[in-house]
């Protein structure tokens, strides 16, 4: 197949570049069918776009596990954060157990939950906000901090969350688009699989600067979550592209009713919500 097309073909070599880290412009060139000048002229672009870094023969992944540290991140859009924080709210009534991930659109929610929650996470703002709070209960997720995320991440937290089942996760992302949820941190993404696997319900909270942008690592699809959560700013044909793909899709100041959610294990279980190690 000639990818003449080049959005498709500059999809195809981040796809590539998010499984294998590298692309190599001669051989991809060759399985593309389209010149090697091609190819580097797409890797010029993407490289101006932050999604590649060219190298000798090609392009790799950019600042291959990095994003931009959570400081910088949390000051963006730290309104729309705040309200979708606060429309997440209604989401959450009934949860017992609440996993939060280490996003900036998440982090607000700490300070937010009901008296009497148990709180799971790996995001040290959420761990500590919730160290300060008498009246909710803390899952500490430890391992290998990561300052640009100020979050733990590696094996250690990995197997910590899959000994844990909790109502709802709530995530965010780098990006979401169509083909599915994407972040900008190898180790980030693995750990909001592993909070997503642990929870019967799981909610992904983006502004909506993030909705149709790319990143390289890609998290999972979009059946990954239950719900996206963004803020009213959101572009009318951006959400019609996402429902149109089966995503639910809320924008914060619509009437949801509390606890209305259908969770992707609804049909698995019936255990009453709670923490559980399995």
């Amino acid at each position: 197949m000639r990818y003449t097309d080049a959005p498709a073909r500059r999809e195809e070599l981040l796809r590539r570049l998010s499984a294998e880290g590298y692309v190599s412009s001669s051989r991809v060139a060759e399985e593309l069918g389209v010149s090697e000048m091609t190819i580097r002229r797409d890797l010029r672009q993407l490289e101006g776009e932050g999604l590649a870094r060219r190298v000798i023969g090609g392009a790799s992944l950019p600042n291959l596990g990095h994003g931009r540290p959570f400081d910088e991140r949390a000051v963006t859009g730290s309104g729309e954060k705040h309200a979708i924080a606060e429309a997440c709210l209604d989401l959450l009534d009934g949860a017992v157990t609440v996993a939060l991930d280490a996003g900036t659109s998440v982090a607000p929610l700490t300070g937010m939950l009901q008296p009497g929650t148990t709180i799971v996470s790996h995001s040290a703002p959420v761990i500590q906000a919730a160290i300060e709070r008498a009246d909710v209960e803390l899952v500490a997720v430890g391992g290998v901090y990561q300052s640009e995320t100020r979050s733990f991440a590696g094996a250690t937290a990995r197997r910590t969350i899959a000994d844990y089942s909790v109502d709802i996760a709530v995530l965010s992302a780098t990006a979401v688009d169509t083909t599915g949820i994407l972040c900008a941190n190898a180790l980030d993404a693995e750990l909001k699989q592993e909070l997503a696997r642990a929870a019967r319900t799981t909610i992904l909270l983006v502004d909506h600067s993030k909705l149709g942008a790319r990143a390289p690592i890609r998290v999972g699809g979009l059946d990954l979550v239950d719900v996206i959560l963004t803020d009213p700013g959101a572009d009318p044909d951006d959400l019609q592209a996402l429902r149109d793909a089966g995503a639910t899709v809320v924008v914060a100041g619509e009437h949801v009713a509390p606890g209305s959610l259908t969770s992707r294990a609804t049909s698995a279980t019936t255990d009453a919500p709670g923490v559980g190690v399995s």
